[in-house]
């Protein structure tokens, strides 16, 4: 057997090693962060204080702007860190907690749009049930489970990744701990694992999506058997926001992973993890509050109050 150090850290490369983009793109990052810092904490206090946001709808909102806030800070923080000198190095722990929480924010974040998408279907589809149908305890158990689910699946991932021995190079071609990345790194046979990352990522994805698509396709029929212009607007206005932050989410998986292997590369990978891991989690927050008119009275309310507060 040859001689062989196993890996104790990781170097990250980054987006870019040209010293003239550093400073902008630190100053861009940091402006998306904080962008998406006050976009989801402010959602999530808005349905917090607000009792007329206390439906099934905004509670899955409020678990969604959760959501957003942690995968993008799992990410965000190294990134920008990449960009000052000395700064490219992260630990053989902190990498795999990296990658766990990346990974199990945005599996929770999949199955989170699952059950949005089901509360629009009870809501257009079955409005005279609704109250029965999305329930207290029908919510927490769907919440509770995208939790859980998402954990477990992680844990079983990244268990399975880092089981793997790392002995050779340790310098990953990425700007945070990706499990593709890392894993393309081991000096073990590692053809069980990339096989069992293809089946499980496969599965989330594609089972989400069939559902959220198979939810809408009702959706619209319902909508079209409407006879009523204004219903058929109401019910438009209440899937819009849902339906545009499943198309950008999806949109952006489907152009990572979906593209043919000869138009692959390094570079385009990066980008379109740019756009999942830090523009998605800013412009949630946006598409819901900018396209809904209780989020916006809501925050109407809560100035106003504030203002009354201070005596302004």
């Amino acid at each position: 057997m040859e001689n062989s150090t196993e890996v104790t850290e990781f170097i990250l490369l980054g987006l870019t090693n040209d010293p003239e983009l550093q400073v902008p793109l630190f100053i861009m990052f940091t402006v998306i962060y904080l962008i998406t810092l006050i976009g989801n904490l402010g959602i999530m206090a808005l349905i917090l204080l607000d009792s007329r946001l206390h439906t099934p709808m905004y509670f899955f909102l409020s678990n969604l702007s959760l959501v957003d806030l942690c995968y993008s800070s799992a990410v965000t923080p190294t990134v920008m860190a990449g960009f000052l000198p000395g700064h490219k190095v992260i630990s053989y722990n902190a990498c795999a907690a990296q990658m766990f929480l990346f990974g199990a924010f945005a599996t929770v974040e999949n199955y989170l749009l699952v059950s949005m998408a089901y509360d629009r279907y009870a809501a257009v589809c079955k409005p005279l049930n609704y109250t029965t149908t999305m329930t207290t305890g029908v919510c927490l158990c769907l919440a509770v489970g995208s939790y859980v689910y998402g954990f477990l699946n992680a844990s079983i991932i990244i268990g399975d990744t880092f089981s793997l021995s790392f002995c050779e190079s340790n310098v990953v071609h990425h700007f945070f701990c990706d499990i593709p990345a890392v894993m393309v790194l081991s000096c073990s046979d590692r053809h069980v694992s990339e096989l069992i990352l293809i089946c499980v990522a496969s599965f989330n994805i594609f089972f989400t999506l069939l559902f959220i698509l198979i939810s809408y396709i009702f959706i619209f029929i319902s909508i079209l058997n409407m006879h009523s212009s204004l219903g058929c607007q109401k019910a438009l206005t209440t899937c819009a926001s849902h339906f545009t932050a499943v198309s950008i989410f999806y949109g952006a998986i489907i152009f990572m992973y979906l593209q043919p292997r000869s138009s692959h590369s390094m570079d385009t990978n990066k980008i379109a993890s740019v756009f999942y891991t830090m523009v998605i989690p800013m412009l949630n927050p946006l598409v819901y509050s900018l396209r809904n008119k209780e989020v916006k009275s809501a925050l109407v309310k809560v100035v106003l109050e504030a203002k009354l507060c201070l005596g302004l």
